[in-house]
Formats: C-alpha cells, sequence, structure tokens
C-alpha cells in the first residue's frame, strides 16, 4: 500500500509553491554540475553575506524583482550580467533548511548562506558565489518512476504545460 509523504500534510501554504513554481520556470531541469574544475577540490569559500533581501541583491549586483512577501520567507527574482537567479531569505534557519530539502527534488545548483538561499544554472551561482560567499549545494531531480506522473524521461528537455 502507497501512502502519501509526511510533506505533503504540513501547513507550509502557498508560500512554499509560490517559491518552488517560480524556481521551476526560472531553472528548468538543469542537472549540470556547479563547478567547471573537472571535479576538484574548490577553494576555500569566503565567509556567506549576511543581510535583508535587499542587502543581498545589492551585494550581488541586482535590482530584486520581489515576488513573495510572506512572514517565513521573502523571494526576488534577479538580473545580472551572468544570468537569472531566484534570492530568497527565510525567518529561520529551520525554515530555510525544509525549503531546500524540498527544492532539491526538483534539482538545480543552490548558492547557500545564512538564512538565505540564490538559485539558478550553476555558472550563475558561481558567479554570485564570488560575491556572497556561500557553499554551494546541487541535487538532481528524484523521480521514482511510480510516482503516478506517467510518461517517461527518455528526451527530457524541459517542463512541458500540462
Amino acid at each position: 500500500m502507497v501512502t502519501e509523504p509526511e510533506w505533503r500534510n504540513t501547513r507550509r501554504g502557498g508560500a512554499t509553491a509560490l517559491v518552488l513554481a517560480g524556481f521551476l520556470l526560472l531553472a528548468g531541469c538543469s542537472t549540470e554540475p556547479a563547478d567547471d574544475n573537472g571535479g576538484r577540490e574548490r577553494p576555500t569559500p569566503k565567509p556567506a553575506a549576511t543581510g535583508t533581501l535587499e542587502q543581498l541583491a545589492k551585494k550581488a549586483g541586482c535590482d530584486p524583482n520581489v515576488q513573495t512577501d510572506a512572514a517565513e520567507l521573502r523571494q526576488a527574482n534577479c538580473k545580472t550580467d551572468e544570468g537569472r537567479y531566484v534570492l530568497t531569505t527565510f525567518a529561520t534557519d529551520r525554515g530555510q533548511r525544509e525549503w531546500i530539502n524540498e527544492a532539491k527534488d526538483y534539482g538545480g545548483s543552490y548558492l547557500v548562506g545564512r538564512q538565505w538561499v540564490a538559485v539558478g544554472d550553476p555558472e550563475v551561482v558561481a558567479a554570485l558565489r564570488g560575491r556572497l560567499g556561500g557553499t554551494v549545494e546541487t541535487a538532481s531531480p528524484h523521480h521514482s518512476g511510480n510516482s503516478g506522473g506517467g510518461g517517461s524521461e527518455d528526451g527530457h528537455s524541459g517542463h512541458h504545460p500540462g
């Protein structure tokens, strides 16, 4: 017997869904590695920047387009010369980690600092890391093949409406 995962029963409401939807629209299905160093060890990053959404965006060279302004998180779309990304700040460390754990099911590259995350293509995340510090986390989409979505992953080049 198949049971629903616990996270489907939480009270996160629409904010998490909005953030994840924005991430999916921006990031697509990128599964490329977050570095181009051929698997070699990366240099030690500078300490992660801190501040409000607007302060972090300014340090990253972005004029933030705020999409979500809720008590538990704030999210903005950003665009720099390197490309587009989503910048999200969180009220709590726990809220941030829960969001990251759920978002990783969709794959992608994440630049993670204290109570903030930037999500974008690997090249964009690498450039942001030079400005904001932080730690890069990557994830591949997790599909059980038995999720009820039907179809196959073969030839998957992005998200399709429907």
